[in-house]
């Protein structure tokens, strides 16, 4: 019979068994395991050191590449924007910086802004939708409105009011750019009542007057509405089309466009990233608020005047860094020879007269 000292003396021998193992073990391993741990400590060591040379190293060719890319921005933009006149239309949220550092690459290359359309975040809220498209009935002044959804008759109307007929179409219609308001139209009307609703605000005098828009994705992805169930990181945001439905109307309105914005555009769920993945027809660049990048921008621009597009970068689905071949200089009515032109030879194109179209 198994009396209680039997179990007793079983488990104090387990225990000792248990005592004796763990100090065996932890004599006999203490020295390897040690030394593997000071081994791979000292590797990891060496790789951070490794990667945190080689990121001064690309710190400074960065800074390098962008002082030469100013250097020579000058000779590079010489011309490619003279006589064009570009909008600047700010979607909500649009880092300022990168906002003015594009301004001064459309300027640096004789282009001029007429002036700017900054977009309050209720224009994109699919809430909004109905109060949109109601308000393109009141604003089409006597004509039909455009049909579609909300946000493309909207764009339509936008880009109506935003981008000047060309010369050929006047040249059809018969109509002068004094005559518009006189027959029925004004331009700075319609952008009035899109302002008096809460859902833009105007800079400048931009109506009737800008021959091509460059349209700035806002600096983090709209979010997506938390009715999404469950949430999805990589859902885009219904302002997303809301805002490429305004760029496709104003690059079909001016025959070319330009949506623009920094790294955070082509992550999931940003706008660039939404318009390549529909193979939108309109130029994006995904590189503007840098120095490289805000000249590509000015350049895509200025592709955009001659009737060409793509998709410029580092982010997926680029054609390339900067447009290839890159495009013509917009000759000023002076030629290059300094030389008069010669009796009945046709002068070159007027600084206000529109390019490319």
């Amino acid at each position: 019979m198994i009396d209680f000292r039997y179990h007793l003396v079983s488990i104090v021998a387990i225990f000792l068994a248990l005592t004796v193992g763990i100090v065996l073990g932890t004599t006999m391993l203490q020295d390897p395991l040690l030394n593997t741990l000071q081994s791979e400590t000292s590797r990891l060591r060496e790789e951070s050191e490794e990667l945190r040379a080689e990121k001064d190293v690309a710190e400074q060719l960065s800074t390098g590449n962008d002082q030469l890319v100013d250097a020579y921005a000058e000779q590079m933009l010489a011309d490619q924007l003279t006589g064009t006149r570009v909008v600047i239309v700010e979607t909500p949220g649009v880092d300022e910086a990168m906002r003015d550092g594009l301004v001064n690459r459309v300027q640096q290359a004789g282009g001029t802004v007429p002036g700017r359309l900054v977009f309050a975040e209720e224009y994109g809220d699919p809430e909004q939708a109905t109060f949109v498209d109601e308000l393109v009935d009141q604003l089409a002044q006597g004509e039909t409105a455009a049909q579609g959804g909300a946000y493309e008759r909207a764009g339509m109307e936008l880009a109506r009011a935003l981008i000047a007929p060309t010369e050929e179409e006047r040249e059809e219609t018969g109509e002068q750019p004094e005559e518009e308001a006189e027959n029925g139209y004004d331009a700075a009307a319609v952008l009035a009542g899109f302002s008096e609703a809460g859902l833009l605000t105007v800079h400048g005098d931009p109506a009737g007057k800008s021959d091509i828009a460059l349209v700035l994705a806002p600096a983090e992805p709209f979010t997506v509405p938390s009715s999404t169930d469950p949430p999805q990181d990589d859902v885009a945001s219904p302002a997303n089309t809301a805002y490429i439905a305004l760029t496709r109307a104003l690059r079909d309105a001016a025959e070319g466009a330009v949506l623009v914005g920094g790294a955070t555009s082509v992550e999931p769920g940003g706008i660039i990233s939404q318009a390549r993945s529909e193979e939108s027809r309109f130029a994006t660049v995904d590189t503007a608020g840098t120095v490289a990048g805000d000249v590509v921008a000015a350049l895509a621009l200025a592709i955009s005047t001659e009737g060409r597009s793509g998709n410029y970068g580092v982010g997926e689905g680029v054609d390339a860094f900067l447009p290839d071949p890159l495009p013509r200089p917009n000759e000023s009515e002076e030629n290059t020879t300094g030389t008069e032109p010669a009796a009945g030879e046709e002068n070159a194109k007027d600084d206000g007269e529109e390019r490319g179209r």
